[in-house]
């Protein structure tokens, strides 16, 4: 289907629009392709954590910085089995695992597709975010049963040389053509607050919304500047341009999945609100996110509860998605 291509002029007119309005238009876009008051429960399991030979300037998996992330092997299907089973059980409905790669080497592969079976085996949704595929790494991961795979871009094509120098954007870029080309869904999305413009959230969303196909779920994360790290200590993004930044995402992307992520810990339940008024409708459950704090399962049962939501229905979605 061919697509008129967004503009940054687009988007930036977007995000210049006065804040109620901005909302407005978000919610109401958001009320034609989803439930307003639903929102999908997500779970997310670190298989391999830390030892990671990239340098991204935010995470405290790489190898290059010292921090108090300590290397680990890759997890046997057994123990993620079981968090995947605990998942289920908090009501998550989808199984994101993570591994801290440059890219899966080829011993690794097994393994891996075997999680990936045995958790589809237990009714959920999967994810996996294991850094850069191959063609190839892409259709084993598909026939195994992965339905999305996570891989974010992190910010614009112009700023991304001063947060990440050992890939290219072009690196992330074919690795989504590959993701795609194989059939699963695409998870992608960016960190917001690491020293980028408005221009650059702009041209991150535009780059997004005009692949070929506008990822199914879009991550939006807040940067957590983690002790170690390059962007330790950096200024926090202003919470009405992050809620700015959901609400343009919804509107450029009206029928992907806008995901909640990293930085949940140091958000107001007020500014929770905002985000999911302005069109996020998903969210990861659990005490960790990675190797960073994320909000527990039980204050996130009380901000459901405050604010009248419920956990999304993987049929429905599946039916509006059709």
């Amino acid at each position: 289907m061919n697509r008129t291509p967004i503009t940054r002029e687009q988007a930036l007119a977007l995000f210049d629009l006065p804040f109620n309005e901005l909302l407005f238009q978000a919610q109401t876009v958001h009320r034609q392709h989803f439930d307003p008051n639903a929102v999908q429960i997500s779970a997310l399991c670190s298989v391999k954590t830390g030892g990671c030979a990239e340098d991204c300037a935010y995470c405290p998996q790489s190898a290059q910085f010292e921090t108090d992330v300590k290397a680990s092997k890759l997890m046997d299907t057994a123990s993620v089995l079981d968090a995947a089973k605990a998942a289920k059980a908090a009501g998550a409905s989808r199984f994101c695992m993570g591994a801290a790669w440059r890219n899966p080497k080829p011993r690794d592969m097994p393994k891996v597709t075997e999680m990936v079976r045995e958790v589809k085996a237990l009714g959920l949704e999967t994810c996996g975010t294991f850094g850069m595929l191959s063609e190839d790494q892409a259709q084993e991961l598909q026939a195994a049963g992965l339905d999305y795979y996570n891989h974010n871009l992190d910010t614009s094509e112009n700023y991304y040389k001063e947060i990440i120098t050992t890939r290219t954007y072009q690196d992330r870029l074919d690795t989504l053509e590959h993701v795609r080309n194989a059939g699963m869904k695409v998870c992608c999305g960016g960190i917001l607050g690491m020293g980028e413009s408005r221009t650059d959230r702009a041209d991150m969303l535009v780059t997004l919304a005009n692949l070929p196909t506008p990822p199914d779920s879009v991550p939006i994360n807040m940067l957590m500047g983690m002790e170690g790290t390059k962007l330790a200590g950096k200024a926090r993004i202003d919470a009405i341009e992050f809620v700015r930044t959901i609400a343009v995402a919804r509107l450029l992307m009206p029928h992907s999945m806008v995901r909640l992520s990293a930085g949940r810990e140091d958000m107001s339940p007020e500014m929770q609100a905002l985000c999911f008024f302005a069109g996020a409708n998903s969210i990861f459950h659990g005490e960790k996110l990675l190797t960073a704090a994320n909000p527990g399962v039980d204050s996130d049962a009380a901000l459901f509860a405050a604010l009248g939501l419920k956990p999304m229905d993987l049929a429905t979605r599946s039916a509006e998605a059709a």
